[in-house]
């Protein structure tokens, strides 16, 4: 890009209107100094490819991708991470100046780094893990678990048959459980994640019996809408040491701000603040 253009990036989606992502990109431009600009863009499905392929000729230097085409994205790019391959989906493209559209998923960082920077103690190793959810963020948190030193994942999905087939791909390290018998995997639990939308504003309610929960177990959910879930209620009065999905959303952001405008950025209490006011 020529030193006169100021960089531009932002994030694709539809609908977009709800993303935080704008909120959180515009605090960190500011807070920096930096020149740039990060907007939320409604683009149909059947203009994807072609919206993708100009943004790069308009001065754009990458963007997010979220609800519904981190899969579809995959097929447009020219190139892929090998993280994004193992999951099967891209959240953050980058425009190369060749003008190869590069493809990444930072979804599994988000989320490593969400538990290490909330729960500083967490170790992968500590013990089984409980995963609830098989769809695209499950996915992202069983390879990034997997990574790290995860022994033993137990994953569980009201559709059994997503939960064996991502046990398929991922390996002997996953053994699945029915939806039904959730509740009986935690007393032993050093981990419980929810991947689900359950319990999200608008959503059903987190039904799984929580009994099982100990104290000391680390619990996370993804859903940041409630910030603090039945789920992250419950283990809080269990005594475990609860971590919100925020921070997920606020780390999976810093890799892909670093490439655009050159500058990395801090995940502390004025960035949850500026994606929440």
């Amino acid at each position: 890009m020529s030193p006169d253009r100021i960089p531009l990036a932002g994030v694709i989606g539809s609908p977009i209107a709800h993303s935080k992502s704008p909120r959180l990109h515009a605090h960190w431009l500011r807070k920096y100094g930096l020149p740039g600009h990060y907007i939320p863009m409604d683009v149909p499905a059947a203009r994807l490819a072609d919206t993708l392929r100009l943004l790069p000729e308009i001065g754009f230097v990458g963007v997010n991708v979220t609800i519904p085409y981190k899969e579809q994205v995959m097929d447009i790019a020219d190139q892929i991470s090998d993280r994004a391959t193992l999951i099967g989906a891209a959240n953050t493209l980058i425009f190369r100046k060749d003008g190869k559209i590069h493809a990444d998923n930072t979804d599994g960082y988000g989320f490593i780094e969400n538990l290490r920077q909330s729960a500083p103690k967490w170790r992968a190793a500590a013990g089984p893990i409980v995963v609830f959810g098989a769809g695209g963020a499950a996915r992202a948190v069983v390879a990034s678990l997997l990574d790290v030193g995860a022994p033993e994942i137990r994953l569980t999905n009201r559709t059994r048959l997503r939960a064996e087939n991502l046990r398929d791909e991922f390996g002997h390290r996953i053994t699945v459980v029915d939806w039904v018998q959730a509740g009986n995997v935690l007393d032993d639990a050093a981990t419980v994640v929810n991947t689900t939308s359950l319990g999200m504003v608008g959503k059903p309610e987190f039904r799984v019996p929580l009994d099982g929960l100990r104290a000391g177990t680390t619990v996370c959910d993804l859903v940041y809408t409630p910030l603090q879930t039945r789920l992250l209620r419950e283990a809080e009065q269990a005594k475990c040491v609860t971590v919100d999905g925020l921070g997920m959303l606020l780390h999976q952001a810093v890799p892909g701000f670093e490439r655009w405008f050159g500058k990395r950025p801090d995940v502390d209490e004025t960035a949850r603040a500026a994606v929440l006011r």
